[in-house]
């Protein structure tokens, strides 16, 4: 309709000659839920191009090095342009192979072996290779009225971006229209926890080993400014050979962001009410006995356990990575006492215990325990200025307790406990969960890509990961290398020509291929 300054209205748009458009001030040009989906398309597209060209930069860096070493080895021209054409196969291959679409359609879901608040833990089979992992499975709406968002991204982003041997290693990431999916590595050999209900309490020799991997796991976190926040004895699991690996990273932060606690946030917990009397705070046997009974239920509750929590987490307090040495020390108290230090039925008067310390912080006449190992609980029990591991691991390596441990060769050397493994499905070292919900469904869970921009799926854009160790890509995907005899996995030897390239040529790479 024609306005009477020439204006011509289409909508809430304004067309004037000369001048294009116009848009009124007071009228909304898009609803919250448009610019939720134009944010998430815009998120997906600067992801897009930002694993192309990374992925790019890592094909060059190969091929130079490629190239360098096929200098050195002096061979001639036309096996270096033969090894170059190999290469170039060789990724167009991997390349292939990292743009295929990874769903809960490629996992046939076995054994349930952990609950939590917010999903499961389920033994999966891959249906194209028969790998066995383990898969976490997240609900998006209980992630989101919980606010768990940030959280489970940060989980995820630690687990692509840390590459140890001493953390559980993820393989892939991704999500549908209802849940978020972690698939990693399956360790059979269960977890502290279930090793410490089996013995009660461990030798000073087999719980150093374990405080020692323990170290070494924690800080191969802390080098990427990451704090767990979450350090207990279910969330160190074992492999089958026994050696000890971090797990469970709901609660990790990145160091460089600002958080504080929000448990008991209305209890005033340094009140300092009876304690005076010490043997207030003590556990009589008959209760320490129920709390073990139950600690296996409360690990899988809603409020889960405070037993390892540092004070200043409790007390919302600024804190960093020291958080997760308090915990260590409690589990190593646990290891050696057979319960942890500041323990009780109820979770308020653990809390007021761990702030309380000074006074709550005994160790009982039986069993006893080395002056070393005492020494060693009560510098990671402390404040946080006197507390060993706030200036540097080195410095816990250096307590006496640890003389003789050789920390280079740990995870090369026989571990201190070897569990009970009788196969790749075996789950004898986890707990048994009925399954309540029925079979998993077989109805496909992937949609259209447009549910990617569906309103609730938005909160996770760039979720998805594949791991991308193109030497194990390309020596498991056989293509155009199977000769008529049975299906062999071609080598790097038979890809790249005579040399030992494995770890010169072609290094391990973490491209992320976002869906």
């Amino acid at each position: 309709m024609d306005g009477a300054d020439g204006t011509v209205r289409l909508g809430a748009l304004n067309m004037k000659a000369g001048r294009g458009f116009d848009l009124d001030q007071d009228v909304a040009v898009s609803s919250p839920v448009t610019r939720q989906k134009a944010a998430a398309a815009k998120q997906f597209i600067e992801n897009h191009y930002k694993n192309y060209l990374q992925g790019l930069q890592e094909r060059k860096e190969r091929r130079r090095a490629l190239q360098r070493k096929a200098e050195e080895a002096q061979i001639s021209s036309e096996e270096q342009e033969e090894m170059m054409r190999n290469l170039e196969r060789r990724e167009t291959e991997y390349m292939r192979l990292q743009r295929r679409k990874i769903g809960i359609d490629d996992f046939e879901q076995l054994t349930v072996i952990g609950k939590g608040a917010f999903g499961e833990v389920r033994l999966c089979r891959a249906k194209s290779t028969g790998e066995i992992f383990a898969m976490k499975k997240l609900k998006k709406s209980e992630m989101l009225s919980r606010g768990q968002v940030e959280h489970v991204r940060s989980e995820r982003n630690l687990l692509a971006e840390v590459d140890s041997r001493c953390i559980v290693k993820l393989f892939y990431s991704f999500q549908d229209s209802d849940f978020l999916y972690l698939i990693m590595e399956y360790l059979p050999g269960g977890d502290i926890m279930t090793l410490l209900m089996r013995e009660d309490i461990l030798s000073e020799d087999v719980a150093r080993f374990y405080v020692a991997e323990s170290i070494l796991a924690i800080h191969s976190i802390h080098q990427h400014s990451y704090i767990h926040r979450d350090i207990k004895p279910d969330n160190l699991i074992l492999d089958r050979n026994g050696h000890l690996k971090l797990s469970d990273f709901g609660l990790c932060k990145p160091l460089d962001e600002k958080y504080s606690s929000i448990l008991l946030e209305e209890e005033n917990l340094t009140s300092q009410e009876s304690t005076s009397d010490a043997e207030a705070w003590l556990m009589p046997k008959e209760q320490l006995q129920q709390w073990k009974r139950n600690r296996r239920a409360l690990a899988y509750s809603t409020v889960g356990t405070l037993d390892y929590m540092a004070p200043e987490v409790l007390l919302k307090k600024g804190y960093g990575m020291e958080c997760d040495w308090w915990s260590l020390g409690a589990i190593m108290y646990e290891m050696l006492i057979g319960y942890p230090p500041f323990c009780s039925d109820d979770p308020r008067i653990t809390c007021r215990k761990i702030i309380n310390w000074r006074t709550c912080l005994k160790f009982p006449d039986e069993p006893k325990i080395s002056v070393e190992a005492k020494d060693l609980i009560c510098h990671l029990l402390c404040d946080v200025e006197t507390r060993l591991g706030t200036r540097g691991v080195e410095e816990l390596k250096a307590h006496p307790w640890f003389t003789g441990v050789q920390w280079e060769k740990l995870y090369e050397m026989e571990a201190a406990y070897k569990p009970t493994v009788t196969g790749d499905l075996d789950t004898q070292n986890f707990e048994k969960f009925p399954e309540i919900d029925g079979p998993p469904s077989a109805i496909p869970e992937v949609g259209p890509w447009r549910k990617m921009l569906a309103s609730k799926d938005t909160n996770f854009i760039g979720f998805t990961f594949k791991k991308s160790d193109i030497v194990k890509s390309l020596e498991s995907s056989g293509t155009d290398m199977r000769s008529n005899g049975p299906p062999k996995a071609p080598s790097l030897v038979s890809l790249l020509g005579q040399m030992d390239l494995q770890e010169t040529v072609i290094p391990e790479c973490e491209q992320k291929q976002e869906t």
